[in-house]
């Protein structure tokens, strides 16, 4: 399965438990991953556009009139937060994804049958030897 098919499964997952860990991990991470994302990732990305500002892209649907400011549609702040719930829900979900594998990995380990008491064992030897006598 690739991982843009597992995480586009966990992301449609309705699962409660993967949602908690969503949200408790996503508002853990959430103020470092708006951070890199508008200091880190969009100043490149809007100059690689043409020095385009996300957050400060918008339509104006009201000119500001008489002391009341303008009516704006503010479509780049939506853009930006889109970005942000990616990265965040990508980094949940690679979090989510080692400890599945490292859950897998203690399911495939063999349980060893315990040992029983030497009581037992030597009982066991006493009963085999009177059998053959």
């Amino acid at each position: 399965m690739s991982l843009v098919t597992e995480f586009r499964d966990f992301a449609m997952r309705g699962n409660v438990v993967d949602m908690a860990v969503g949200i408790v991990i996503g508002g853990a991470f959430g103020k470092i991953v708006s951070s890199f994302v508008g200091d880190v990732l969009m100043p490149p990305l809007g100059l690689l556009l043409g020095g385009v500002d996300f957050t400060d892209l918008a339509i104006t649907l009201s000119a500001a009139a008489d002391g009341a400011p303008a009516v704006l549609l503010s479509y780049g702040k939506f853009v930006q937060t889109i970005v942000d719930f990616v990265i965040i829900a990508f980094a949940i979900f690679l979090v989510v994804k080692a400890m599945n594998t490292l859950k897998k990995k203690e399911e495939a380990k063999p349980v060893e049958a315990p040992q029983p008491p030497a009581q037992e064992v030597l009982l066991g030897e006493i009963r085999d030897l009177l059998k053959k006598s």
